[in-house]
């Protein structure tokens, strides 16, 4: 049997009316608690470390507090969200970077609390037969990069760094105190230097120090055969540099399909709707179809009746995965004229004439059972 999730404010020792910023230091303090390096000796600290990233993930979310406050954890059920108890301590730290990127914990030597550099997006559109048979496209965007003059040192020539007077050259400063009711040593980023650990001599003309400058970027994308609507190409390493330039981000390449005039995608397979006389659906009659390769030949059968589908094989989109074909779907849409000539008229009228239950016995079926109940009706009363 499973075991009982504990009540996330519980987890995090906040009363159910904590306003966000008092749910993030709450969290802080918790991961600064519990992180496995300051309890190599406590088996239960990273369950407790995870079970404080989940509490947080909920908690600060308004519609998933909003749920799990008037629902509890059966109101998450179908959330999007992640599985922290399979995730390792560096995944949890990527994944709130935006709180444990000032180096509050003091890992960032040990690769802990190292972020990576900031992921980018673009978009590229497609269409169908491209789909089919997968694309390349060139991408051109821009993104805050390395400084080209001094490589991201932000020093001019070779002029030198000199340490940090305020930190020493660690880029980190150390306070005595507590949070809360735990006491001990807390690491921040150096107000100085903001981390850099160095001041310059001779700033970089180009970037004025900063060392990073906004770059214009040109790549080939290949995008997969099979690829839906809204997916997204990863390009590793193609994103902006972390902070001390180790560490790129990636570019994300989400993928628009454009609409095709007679073609319709469900998952792999093609649907098309192509409208054909009467007079071809009930004598039958050879016709032609669109596909992403050209025109096919369909047979329509004698009799067909509105909306029938046929199989075109193999003329769909492949599986992203396994590469497999769909097939193509016709549908037919049976159009009666609007209008008739005299002699049209005529032969249909004709026609009519003629009709018995062994030309349209549905027809005849559903009038003769009207009837049959129209005069029970008339005869209760």
């Amino acid at each position: 049997m499973a075991a009982t999730k504990r009540d996330y404010y519980e987890v995090l020792g906040v009363a159910r009316g904590a306003g966000p910023d008092e749910i993030k230091k709450a969290y802080r303090q918790a991961a600064l608690k519990y992180h496995p390096d300051r309890n190599k000796t406590d088996s239960e600290a990273e369950s407790k470390f995870k079970e404080a990233a989940e509490a947080y993930e909920i908690l600060s979310d308004p519609d998933k507090r909003d749920r799990y406050d008037r629902f509890g954890h059966a109101g998450l059920q179908g959330a999007a969200g992640h599985d922290f108890s399979r995730m390792d301590v560096g995944d949890i730290f990527s994944i709130f970077s935006d709180i444990f990127s000032e180096g509050f914990f003091g890992f960032g030597s040990s690769g802990f609390g190292q972020a990576r550099g900031v992921d980018l997006q673009s978009e590229v559109e497609i269409d169908l037969g491209e789909v089919a048979s997968g694309c390349e496209r060139t991408l051109e965007f821009r993104r805050n990069d390395l400084c080209e003059t001094c490589g991201g040192t932000g020093a001019s020539g070779n002029s030198s760094r000199q340490a940090c007077r305020t930190c020493g050259g660690y880029g980190q400063v150390e306070q005595s105190g507590g949070l809360g009711e735990f006491f001990g040593r807390v690491i921040t980023v150096c107000p100085n230097c903001r981390g850099k650990g160095y001041s310059l001599r001779d700033p970089c003309r180009s970037c004025k120090g900063a060392g990073r400058g906004v770059r214009k970027c040109t790549i080939e994308v290949k995008i997969p055969a099979g690829i839906h609507e809204g997916q997204a190409v990863r390009i590793r390493g193609e994103g902006e540099p972390s902070a001390d330039g180790s560490r790129r981000g990636d570019l994300h390449c989400m993928v628009r399909i454009k609409p095709h005039p007679f073609l319709e995608r469900h998952n792999n397979d093609l649907v098309c709707k192509v409208p054909i006389a009467f007079t071809q659906a009930a004598l039958g009659a050879q016709v032609e179809v669109p596909t992403l390769s050209g025109k096919a030949g369909l047979r329509i059968p004698e009799g067909t009746q509105y909306g029938q589908v046929f199989k075109l094989a193999g003329l769909g989109l492949p599986n992203l995965r396994s590469g497999r074909v769909g097939d193509e779907l016709v549908q037919v849409v049976i159009e009666i004229p609007r209008k008739l000539d005299a002699r049209q008229e005529e032969m249909l009228r004709q026609f009519a004439e003629t009709e018995n239950e062994s030309v349209l016995p549905e027809s005849k079926g559903f009038f003769a059972k009207m009837m049959e109940y129209l005069s029970g009706m008339s005869k209760e009363k």
